[in-house]
């Protein structure tokens, strides 16, 4: 079982296996709630019914279901980042920094359409949750930067940085049109972003 990644959210981090497993219970059925009856109506008490475990097993790790989403879009982020990883090891570097946004953008559509939750929480974006100064996709951008300068040959300063932002708030907005035209993303329009972050991005990385 992959750790949960420790988050400002957490009251107290897990420590030990049982625990973990208790922390990945709580989230999967935070997740799956949200999908059945959404935010406004989600509680700590019906996640831990959901989760068979204890109300003082929530309240352990989080003070309110606001901190119970951030750590599940935090979750999302660690597995998102794990998914690109993956693909880019599978092009084994073939491709070039095409292949690179190809996996970024087709692994966040994957997750829209099958990880649960992740169309109300997916990285923090749609509901107010975390501090205001969390911004998620500066979160998504900083972790992309790191992730793929590598893969690019190219130093991570401040330009890719502002350019990898750029790139997620626009891909990000149109992802969502995407959803909102059709229940499962609409192809023509996740092609046109596709193309429109591919003519963006070839100013700074050809």
């Amino acid at each position: 079982m992959k750790p949960v990644p420790q988050t400002t959210s957490l009251r107290r981090a897990p420590v030990q296996r049982r625990s973990a497993e208790r922390l990945t219970r709580i989230l999967d059925a935070c997740a799956d709630l949200l999908d059945e009856v959404g935010y406004d109506a989600l509680s700590t008490r019906a996640v831990a019914v959901r989760a068979g475990v204890p109300i003082g097993s929530v309240y352990r790790f989080f003070g309110n279901k606001r901190a119970m989403a951030d750590a599940l879009a935090q979750r999302n982020l660690e597995r998102y980042t794990d998914r690109v990883t993956e693909r880019l090891k599978e092009t084994g570097g073939g491709g070039g920094w095409r292949a690179a946004v190809d996996a970024v953008l087709d692994e966040y559509i994957a997750m829209k359409r099958t990880a649960p939750g992740f169309s109300l929480v997916d990285f923090g974006n749609q509901i107010p949750i975390g501090s205001g100064h969390a911004e998620p996709n500066h979160r998504v951008a900083d972790r992309l930067t790191d992730l793929l300068s590598g893969y690019l040959s190219r130093e991570p300063d401040e330009d890719l940085r502002r350019t990898f932002l750029i790139a997620v708030e626009t891909a990000d907005s149109l992802v969502h049109l995407a959803f909102r035209v059709a229940p499962e993303g609409d192809e023509k329009v996740i092609e046109e972003t596709r193309e429109l972050l591919r003519a963006y991005l070839a100013r700074v990385l050809d």
